[in-house]
C-alpha cells in the first residue's frame, strides 16, 4: 500500500487539529495512520511532559475519527523530540498507509516499524543495547519489505533513558549502570545510532569502550530520540521501493558542520527532487515535505576554524544553543520554520554535523 504524508502545525502543545483536518478533507483515514514523528515546545529535557501531551492529543484524535481500539491506537509510534528553540515551529510529520497508486516500475516511499526487545538500565550505553537495536532495525527491515540496507534512508527512533527508579532497579538485581541520570540522554542516543549502524552495515559491532567515545563511528540516516515513557527501541524505518505506489520519495545526506547549507539541499536532491547548482527555498517550488535533521556542538570547540562558546556556556545549555543554530540555517534553507531538528547527535552524522533527511512529492 501507498505511503500518504503530511506535516501539521501544534497550535498548542495539545493541538490535534491539523490532524484532524487532514482526515476530514480525506487526505487519509484516521485508521490509516502508521507513524507520527513530531516537534514539541517544551525544554527537550528529561522532564520534558510536552512529549506526553501531545503523544495524548494525537492518540485522541485518532480515537475519535477512527474504529481501531485502544490498543491498537497505543501501538502506532509516536516519536516526539521536545524543545523548539529559536525559530522552530511546533510541528508533526504524519504517515499513513492507503491504497493511492504510482507508477508502480519507480522506487517511492515505503515505511516499517518495530520494537525491540526490552532495553534494560543497565544496557544503556553498552554493547547489549547495540544488539537489542539492530535486531529491531532489521525486523522493520522486514516489515517494510526492503531487501538491501541501501534503499534506508531515515531511522528514527525513540528509545528508554535513566531514571532514579530505573538505576535503583538496576542496583536491585545486582546491576550498575554505565553512565547519570542526566547523561542518559544522549548515551541512549548514541548507542542506539550505533544500532542502526550496525544494523544496516554502515559499521561492524563497536567495542564497549568505543560506545560513546570514538566519534569517528556513525550513521548517515539515524535520528535517535529518547524519553521516560518507553522501555524499548520504537523504530520508524522509511526507505524507497520500487513498485510501492504513491507520489513521495526520500532521500539523505549529512551536513558536515552547523553551517553546512548545502547538505541540506544535497539531500533534497537525493530525495529526487532536481535542483540549481546554487538553490534557494523558492526552487523546492512546495514540492518538499519536511527535512529532519540532527545536530550536535562540536566537542573541539570550532566552527570553521572559529572558537565557538557554547560548551563553556553556563546559562543556556549547548544543546539549545546547536538546535536554534541549525534551526535557523534549515528554516532559511526550505523556507519554513516548522523543519524538524533535533539534538544529542552523538554517533549521527559527523562530529559537529549531523544526518540530513528530506521527502519529497515527486508529483506523479
Amino acid at each position: 500500500m501507498a505511503i500518504e504524508v503530511a506535516k501539521v502545525v501544534l497550535n498548542h502543545v495539545q493541538d490535534a487539529s491539523g490532524l484532524e483536518e487532514r482526515i476530514q478533507a480525506e487526505q487519509f483515514k484516521a485508521d490509516e495512520v502508521v507513524a507520527v514523528i513530531g516537534k514539541t515546545e517544551g525544554n527537550g529535557g528529561v522532564n520534558d511532559f510536552t512529549r506526553l501531551l501531545a503523544d495524548q492529543a494525537f492518540r485522541a484524535a485518532l480515537a475519535k475519527h477512527g474504529k481501531r481500539s485502544a490498543e491498537a491506537i497505543r501501538s502506532v509510534p509516536m516519536v516526539w523530540s521536545g524543545g523548539c528553540d529559536g525559530v522552530l515551529t511546533p510541528h508533526a510529520t504524519v504517515f499513513a498507509r492507503n491504497g493511492k497508486q504510482g507508477p508502480a516500475s519507480k522506487p517511492r516511499l515505503v515505511i516499517g516499524t518495530a520494537l525491540s526487545p526490552k532495553i534494560l538500565p543497565e544496557d544503556i550505553g553498552r554493547p547489549a543495547m547495540v544488539e537489542k537495536v539492530a535486531e529491531g532495525v532489521r525486523a522493520a527491515m522486514r516489515e517494510a519489505g526492503i531487501d538491501k540496507a541501501a534503499d534506508v534512508h531515515y531511522v528514527q527512533t525513540k528509545t528508554a533513558l535513566l531514571t532514579i527508579e530505573a538505576v535503583r532497579d538496576a542496583a536491585r538485581r545486582g546491576h550498575s549502570v554505565a553512565c547519570e541520570v542526566h547523561d542518559s540522554m544522549g548515551v541512549s542516543n548514541g548507542t542506539t545510532a550505533l544500532g542502526i549502524g550496525v544494523a544496516l552495515g554502515e559499521i561492524s559491532m563497536p567495542k564497549a569502550e568505543q560506545i560513546c567515545k570514538d566519534l569517528s563511528l556513525y550513521s548517515s540516516v539515524a535520528s535517535c530520540s529518547s524519553g521516560v515513557e518507553l522501555d524499548a527501541a520504537q523504530i520508524v524505518l522509511l526507505g524507497n521501493k520500487a513498485g510501492a505506489g504513491g507520489r513521495y520519495r526520500i532521500g539523505h545526506s549529512v551536513m558536515k558542520d552547523a553551517l553546512d547549507i548545502d547538505g541540506i539541499y544535497a539531500a533534497i536532491t537525493n530525495a529526487g527532487l532536481s535542483l540549481p547548482s546554487r538553490p534557494r527555498a523558492d526552487d523546492l517550488q512546495g514540492r518538499l515535505v519536511n527535512c529532519f535533521i540532527k545536530c550536535e556542538a562540536d566537542q573541539r570547540g570550532e566552527l570553521r576554524g572559529r572558537r565557538q562558546i557554547m560548551l563553556d556556556d553556563s546559562d543556556v545549555h549547548h544543546h539549545r544553543h546547536s538546535k536554534a543554530a541549525v534551526g535557523g540555517v534549515a528554516a532559511a534553507a526550505i523556507g519554513d520554520p516548522a523543519v524538524f531538528v533535533s539534538v544529542d547527535a552523538m554517533h549521527q552524522g559527523p562530529q559537529g554535523g549531523g544526518p540530513v533527511i528530506a521527502i519529497v512529492d515527486v508529483g506523479e
